[in-house]
């Protein structure tokens, strides 16, 4: 499994934006330059995340972005399944794509679906609460 590169800059935005002063606004110049994600592209990530109330925006020209809620309240995986959709590591664990005929006596799906869950609960329990500690002076 390998998160796209859209899924990664949404994580490093959403990160970057956790480290920012209460208050405080991010603008797509800013974040782009912090973390080396073209301009165009993280335009269409932050509002995606907005549309999906992880971010939010305000326009204008002292706007930027914001989170939508604490950083600890946001998770890797709220970010990840705005970019990607629900994780899925193999069709098999998702019993509206499982082809399988013998789904109920497969000795293979056990596994992706154990491997499944742990995946999801590594990403609900990553929250962007522990970049909220660093200070942005030193990354911008």
């Amino acid at each position: 499994m390998q998160l796209s590169r859209k899924a990664d800059y949404a994580l490093r935005a959403v990160a970057y934006i956790s480290q920012l002063k209460k208050g405080d606004l991010a603008s797509i110049g800013r974040i782009a330059k912090a973390r080396g994600i073209p301009r165009e592209f993280l335009a269409k990530i932050l509002k995606e995340l907005t549309r999906a109330g992880v971010l939010v925006s305000f326009q204008g020209v002292t706007g930027g972005y914001r989170l939508s809620r604490l950083p600890k309240e946001i998770t890797f995986l709220d970010v990840i399944e705005v970019m990607e959709g629900p994780v899925r590591i193999n069709l098999c664990v998702d019993d509206r794509h499982c082809a399988c005929t013998n789904e109920k006596s497969c000795e293979i799906r056990p596994f992706f679906v154990k491997q499944q869950e742990q995946i999801i609960r590594a990403f609900k329990r990553q929250n962007f609460g522990a970049f909220a500690h660093n200070k942005i002076s030193k990354l911008a």
